[in-house]
Parts: structure tokens; C-alpha cells; sequence
């Protein structure tokens, strides 16, 4: 599953320290999912389109080989 969260943090102009906050997770899982090694949680993925104010489908892409 690919993310574009680096691109919406970009826009939104906040740092994954400050996306971890508003989600309640740590910055490691920020950077995990980012980096593509970590599938986040439903919960979690709806959570991180909220604070993008985008939907999940707009944030979080399958893959073929998902």
C-alpha cells in the first residue's frame, strides 16, 4: 500500500512529530507508515485522513500485489 503522507504533512506544513500528536501515536509509527514498512490500522488511517480533512482513498493507494 502506497501514502502520500509526507506530501500532506508538506502541505499542511506540520512535521511527523506533530501529525504523531494529533493522532496519538509515536513518531516512529508516523515515520514507519510513511516509509511504507508499516500498514496502518483502519482506525489509524481514518484518524490521518481526518486531520487532512481528505478521504482514506485520497491518502492510502493498494497496490497490485496487495
Amino acid at each position: 500500500m502506497k501514502n502520500t503522507i509526507r506530501v500532506e504533512r508538506a502541505i499542511k506544513n506540520i512535521t511527523q512529530a506533530e501529525l504523531a500528536d494529533l493522532i496519538s501515536v509515536s513518531r516512529q509509527t508516523i515515520n514507519t507508515i510513511e516509509s511504507n514498512k508499516y500498514v496502518p490500522s483502519t482506525v489509524l488511517a481514518l484518524k490521518i485522513a481526518r486531520v487532512f480533512e481528505k478521504p482514506v482513498e485520497q491518502i492510502f493507494t493498494l497496490e497490485d500485489t496487495d
